[in-house]
Parts: C-alpha cells; structure tokens; sequence
C-alpha cells in the first residue's frame, strides 16, 4: 500500500499493526495444527504445549489493543486509516478466538487418550486441514488487501459446516451402535464443534476484511452447511445391528 502521509512514524505505526495482526495469525494457525497432530497421534505432551502456549495469542492481541488505542488517540484517523485500525481490533479479537479453539481441541485430545481408539477421529484431520488453509489463505488476503480472495475463503465456510454434519452423524450413530464409545465420541463432537466454530471466525475476518478494502459491508447472506441440528439417529430395532440417520 503506498504511503501517503507526511509523517513517517505513522506509516510505521500501521505498518507494525498489520506485522502484529500477521504473526498473530501464524501463531494460531500453528496452534491449530498441533492441536490436529495431537489428537491424531495422541500427544498429551503435545497437547499441553499448546494449551501452555495459548498465551502468546493473548499477549498479541493486547499489544495490538494497544498500538490501536495509542494511534486513535494521538493519530485520529480517518477514511481507510480508521477502517484498518478498527479492523485491526475485530481481527485481532477472532483470532485470539481462534487460538482458544486450538486450545481447547488440545485439553479434549488429553481426555481422548484415556479412552480406547474410535474410527471417526480420522474425519478430524479434514476438518483441521480446511480450517488451517482457510487461515493461511486469509492471513494472505489480509495481508495483499485482496477482498476477493478474501470472499473466497468466505464462500469455503459452507465446505467446512458439511464437514461437521456429516461427522456429527458419525458420531451419533457410533454412539447408539455401542455405548462403550459414548465418552470418546462426546469428546470428538466437542473437537469437531470447535473447528466449525474456527470456520466462523475465519469468515468474520473475511468479512471485516471485505470492509476494510471497500469501506461497505459484505451484505450476501452468510452460507451455512450445518445441519447438525436437524440430525436424527434411531437405534436399530432389537436384534438388528444397523442404526438409521435422517436430516
């Protein structure tokens, strides 16, 4: 972006701010890929440094309350200069989002350890695999102010949902086929949840994003996959080992 102030340290200032924004991001896209390789592998240690390293995430996102704090104050901002350090702080906060939700699969892969291997856990990395390239390619779009791309990643959302539905009934029907996988599979559902709700954030960076550039608001309605909620398993009738799904 070209510089058009008088004022060098303030191009500066702006420039640190979106520096910030993006080590931020490769920290929770990090975070996030551990957090997969932890449950894949089942890595308590792993996990636990990425529980422990949740505060790198925290720290980030108040430096960066911070430099936008000191910049209104003192800068005042207008047009595009206030949209990026407003968007700084909406960013900021979803990622720091982010960051719990890796920390949060992490202290749920401890659990699943202490319980026997159940198949659907290889439907994870999937989802874990779409959320760190939905990442990446928005730390990219934010960094290259492309609004396009940004709308792509956007539009992926709806990919990462179907995702979780179809694991959601997985799991369900897992659970009614054998109570012995009830407690792993809990523990899965919660993992998967996580990631769809790292899917959302992502796309409320994309939109904030979208705004910044344009300085008007995404108005397409948000696609959603997830039909989670509208899931039903039956059990199979007595003597029958199968078990039905509907949505």
């Amino acid at each position: 972006m070209a510089s058009e102030h008088i004022i060098k340290s303030y191009d500066e200032e702006l420039q640190r701010l979106d520096n910030t924004i993006s080590q931020m991001g490769g920290i929770a896209e990090s975070q996030l890929g551990a957090a997969i390789e932890a449950v894949v592998k089942r890595d308590s240690d792993l996990a636990t440094e990425v529980i422990e390293g949740d505060v790198q995430v925290d720290n980030l996102e108040r430096e960066i309350e911070s430099m936008v704090v000191r910049m209104l104050a003192l800068r005042q901002p207008m047009a595009r200069d206030l949209r990026q350090s407003i968007a700084a702080l909406k960013i900021s906060s979803d990622l720091e989002r982010i960051g719990d939700y890796a920390a949060n699969v992490a202290k749920r892969s401890i659990a699943l350890n202490q319980t026997p291997p159940v198949r659907p856990v290889y439907a994870v990395p999937r989802m874990g695999r779409l959320c760190q390239a939905m990442i990446k390619d928005m730390l990219d779009a934010y960094v290259e102010r492309d609004a396009d791309k940004a709308l792509a990643v956007w539009l992926r959302d709806e990919e990462l949902d179907e995702m979780y539905t179809s694991l959601f009934r997985e799991l369900l029907t897992y659970m009614i086929e054998d109570p012995r996988n009830i407690t792993a599979c809990t523990h899965l559902l919660f993992i998967a949840k996580n990631l769809e709700r790292v899917g959302d954030h992502t796309t409320n960076i994309a939109e904030t994003l979208y705004f910044l550039v344009h300085g008007t608001p995404l108005v397409q309605a948000r696609p959603k996959g997830d039909r989670s909620s509208l899931a039903v398993v039956r059990g199979a009738p007595p003597g029958e080992a199968e078990a039905e799904t509907e949505a």
